[in-house]
């Protein structure tokens, strides 16, 4: 398998990197699709890590509608998703 194929780069939308984007976030649809094309794995792999302290911290229940929601604010705001493409921020 060739690594060019496998491994597209992306710029990151966190960190500013030009590296190889999330391989498979566990998102469907268009946020997935986002995550792919703007979060490099790094970034990813500290979400991830991140992910389960915001979820006892904010005693998240996922039998709630709201509490995926919550997360994936949070989720969004530590990956500087919601920043402006080229802003800068």
């Amino acid at each position: 398998m060739s690594q060019d194929t496998q491994d597209p780069t992306i710029l990151c939308a966190r960190c500013g990197q030009t590296s190889p984007g999330v391989e498979s976030p566990h998102f469907p649809g268009d946020l997935g699709k986002e995550l792919q094309s703007r979060v490099c794995r790094n970034c990813w792999t500290e979400w991830q890590n991140l992910e389960v302290m915001v979820i006892n911290e904010l005693q998240l229940n996922f039998m709630e509608p709201r509490s995926m929601e919550i997360l994936v604010q949070h989720m969004r705001e530590f990956l500087g998703l919601d920043k402006a493409a080229g802003s800068g921020e």
